[in-house]
């Protein structure tokens, strides 16, 4: 039987989609019962993707996630978004962009103790979408008095085409910030301004398989599967250990005084990235005091611990739990924002939402404490 050229083609994309179907879903077990330790302490009527909380419990959220633009960094106040700094920052001006959130992705208080925002710069991971020139920055804002006090706007070589600066970590005179967009890490000298790049596209960058939240491969609006390389990262107390992975794992660690020093070439600092162990699809990390790592698996809704000697335990595991994120340790007490993300359209292959609103902000108290080496 003859076929004609499209006809084969069509029968070729049918036989990849089925491919790609079959591999859609994975066998996951749901946890069923609540766990009565966990506090719902903040709600929102946006998807937020990341949290963080001063020592006097003023609670911050960015929306990264969020359909539409408007709002990127808010105060939460009695379950309301309030504009932070102020509005102005909020709304996007292309004529003066380094003034005006783009793409709020992160946010902490940093161990100075004042809030620091990472604009990412871009709209998103993996789908086209270019870096815009001075929207990728790193805000430092005095919670004091709510003014802008020091702004590092990227550019090339730091900042690539495809860009997206996703989350910071600090460690002395020295800023960590993972870019899944171009896959690599730059390493952001605070008092000098100075910015460079190291481990660009190296194996434990990354991305070697898919993501999966409730059982289910992440799928973008176009049909391909979401795939995001080196993107949560974590510091150890004492400074030495730069710890990250991308969504799927592994986890990986580098010393960071070869992170630091600027006159290492790329290639000798990736020498010393070694692998520390397979993990799993994950939302967000945080570390404590002590060097655990907690680190949410958005595929079985837990919170999982690895503790400096590779041991993992679950945490919690609660039905409430959709995609933890970015999360914040206070003293006595681990706060998970539950994003939803993986009901979103970006993820779903354009599909409507089903976030059930307003999101969720979980508190699990625990016998632990923030690292100082991140935060107090």
């Amino acid at each position: 039987m003859k076929h004609s050229l499209k006809t084969l083609v069509a029968m070729i994309a049918l036989a990849s989609s089925a491919q790609v179907l079959a591999q859609d879903t994975l066998p996951v077990t749901l946890p069923m019962q609540q766990d009565s330790r966990l506090e719902q302490v903040a709600t929102s009527p946006r998807v937020w993707n990341g949290i963080t909380v001063s020592h006097d419990n003023r609670l911050f959220a960015s929306l990264t996630q969020s359909e539409g633009a408007g709002l990127q960094l808010a105060e939460v106040i009695n379950n309301q978004l309030k504009a932070f700094p102020d509005e102005s920052w909020n709304q996007w001006n292309a004529n003066d962009p380094e003034h005006h959130f783009y793409h709020v992705n992160a946010l902490r208080i940093g161990p100075d103790g004042n809030l620091w925002v990472m604009d990412s710069g871009n709209k998103g991971i993996g789908t086209g979408d270019q870096a815009v020139p001075g929207g990728a920055k790193l805000v430092h804002i005095s919670l004091a008095t709510g003014k802008v006090l020091n702004s590092y706007v990227f550019k090339a070589p730091t900042l690539q085409p495809t860009s997206y600066l996703d989350d910071v970590r600090f460690n002395g005179d020295f800023a960590y910030i993972t870019d899944p967009g171009a896959v690599g890490l730059v390493v952001l000298n605070l008092k000098s301004g100075k910015s460079w790049r190291v481990l660009d596209n190296h194996p434990l960058s990354i991305d070697h398989q898919p993501i999966y939240a409730d059982g289910k491969k992440l799928i973008l609006r176009d049909g391909r599967e979401k795939r995001v390389g080196l993107d949560q990262l974590e510091v150890s107390p004492d400074g030495k250990w730069l710890y990250y992975q991308a969504i799927p794992g592994p986890l990986a660690r580098i010393e960071t005084r070869y992170l630091n020093d600027s006159a290492l070439s790329a290639a000798e600092v990736a020498k010393h990235a070694e692998k520390v162990r397979e993990t799993w699809s994950t939302g967000g990390t945080a570390i404590d005091a002590e060097g655990n790592i907690y680190a949410s698996d958005i595929n079985t809704r837990s919170i999982k611990r690895i503790a400096p000697d590779g041991k993992v335990t679950t945490v919690v595991q609660d039905p409430r739990l959709v995609w933890i994120d970015a999360m914040w340790v206070s003293d006595g007490a681990l706060w998970m924002p539950s994003g939803q993300i993986n009901r979103t359209p970006a993820t779903t292959g354009g599909k409507p939402s089903t976030v059930e609103y307003p999101v969720k902000l979980y508190r699990l108290p625990l016998p632990i404490k923030p690292s100082p080496r991140d935060h107090q």
